[in-house]
């Protein structure tokens, strides 16, 4: 890569070799050449003069593209399309003639852009589907151990380690669906004309609709989709831009959320991201251990929620058949949201895999603040006792006050179970008041919830997808 010009980061860095490829110059021209051999065979099929040998004779150049002659072309006609059509027909001068019939550019360029978005989607899949394998495993190992939980990351009920992992899991299977959707409602734009009204087809098939018709589902087929869009302009709607890049945010809001909850548990010292033995995580600081990947997760995440943005202004902002505005945004806009995601779910499946838990440090965190969510339990048997609730309540108050005194100003232990042993009001002592205090008893359904979610919804959905597990990912940086 050279050092004395420009490189995008998603090469360098974050995204995988088959993203690249994906959205890589070769992908799109050989992409170009299937669609003209789908379009020479849908007019052999429908009648018209071209002939099986022609079609043989662009099949025969399908993959070997002679860029260099290309290149000579566009710098004479100052057109991709144009250029690539004349290349292709040096290398078929018997199929020259009939090379990009009745078609216009958008055939190739809107066609490709759509079926590129498809092979990025599957990939997409692919590593979401790993993703919720990683963590459906982590959540499995650890949905019995109890951990404190947070809302507004202030203590409150506990709950189980693999119960939190849930959260994060139920996002993406959200996500997986709406991936499912897009991928399953994606069409092709077809062969559509200059404004989408077919004329030139019309023309070629002699004034014969139902040909015109059938030359959209022909083509739909060869390229492997079930549909072509029923109408449009010049160009397919770019509203399907904005719905596979939010489709895209996504991903990124459920990845950014797990990120973010990482980066605050390995501040508490509960959980960290994998950190390799040579790794430094601070020029200064030699001791530190950053959570660099989660937040690069976080960081292009932030980026492909924002990206979104683009193709929505894009679609907004056609004009009528069609204008060229889209074009120098959306070929960087799209590309860059799949380039990053990728990057993210490669960073989040690295992340999920390896994390590392602290069971001493979750277990002593939850014990200092247990006292506290106990005093319900506690008030109740002593109340069996004949205690007075009101009377309890105000004790409990006043006791709870004290010893959130002696931690939060004093730096000390939590005494509560001792000041609360210690008072006659409630007739017990502190071995009764400590049996209660069993994590597992204040955890509720965690452990129970986990296990019927991993069994009723996640691993149905493994079972599905199994063909897409195992993938390996690499971390660049």
């Amino acid at each position: 890569m050279a050092n004395d010009t420009y490189n995008s980061p998603f090469a360098a860095r974050y995204a995988s070799k088959e993203m690249q490829y994906i959205y890589s110059p070769d992908f799109k021209f050989k992409t170009w050449r299937k669609l003209w051999i789908a379009l020479a065979e849908a007019e052999h099929e429908l009648g018209l003069g071209v002939t099986q040998e022609q079609i043989d004779e662009l099949k025969s150049h399908a993959d070997d593209i002679n860029y260099d002659v290309a290149r000579e072309y566009e710098k004479k006609f100052r057109h991709d399309v144009m250029s690539h059509v004349h290349a292709y027909g040096e290398q078929c001068p018997k199929a020259r003639p009939i090379i990009h019939l009745g078609a216009t550019s958008c055939y190739v360029g809107d066609n490709t852009d759509v079926i590129t978005m498809r092979e990025a989607m599957l990939l997409v899949k692919k590593k979401l589907v790993n993703a919720i394998a990683s963590v459906a495993k982590f959540a499995d190992e650890y949905k019995d151990m109890p951990c404190l939980g947070f809302t507004h990351f202030q203590p409150a009920q506990p709950t189980t380690v693999g119960k939190r992992a849930t959260l994060w899991l139920m996002d993406l299977v959200m996500d997986l669906d709406e991936v499912d959707h897009v991928l399953d409602t994606l069409m092709l734009l077809g062969s559509k004309g200059t404004t989408g009204t077919q004329a030139s087809f019309l023309e070629l098939f002699d004034g014969d609709h139902e040909k015109c018709k059938e030359l959209d589902r022909i083509i739909a087929k060869k390229m492997g989709f079930k549909s072509c869009f029923p109408v449009s302009g010049q160009t397919y709607a770019r509203k399907l831009d904005t719905i596979v890049c939010n489709c895209l945010g996504l991903i990124a809001q459920s990845c950014c959320k797990f990120s973010n909850d990482l980066r605050l548990l390995q501040n508490l010292k509960e959980i960290e991201e994998p950190f390799e033995k040579n790794q430094i995580g601070s020029s200064a600081m030699a001791y530190k251990r950053n959570p660099m990947r989660s937040e690069r997760i976080a960081s292009l995440s932030r980026y492909v929620m924002i990206d979104a943005l683009n193709p929505a202004w894009t679609a907004s902002a056609q004009w009528f058949e069609r204008t060229l505005d889209d074009s120098a945004n959306k070929r960087i806009s799209v590309a860059e949201a799949f380039l990053a995601i990728d990057g993210i779910l490669d960073l989040f499946i690295n992340v999920t895999s390896g994390l590392v838990v602290y069971p001493k440090v979750i277990e002593a965190r939850l014990m200092s603040e247990l006292p506290f969510m106990a005093t319900e339990n506690i008030m109740m048997d002593a109340v069996k006792k004949g205690g007075d609730r009101q009377e309890l309540h105000e004790k409990i108050r006043q006791h709870s006050m004290a010893a959130g005194a002696v931690v939060k100003v004093e730096g000390g232990q939590n005494d509560l179970v001792d000041r609360i042993a210690a008072d006659p009001a409630f007739m017990t002592t502190k071995e009764e008041i400590l049996a209660i205090l069993k994590p597992q008893n204040f955890v509720g359904r965690a452990p129970e919830q986990t296990a019927d979610f991993l069994n009723e919804v996640v691993n149905p959905i493994l079972k599905a997808n199994a063909d897409l597990l195992g993938v390996e990912v690499e971390i660049n940086v």
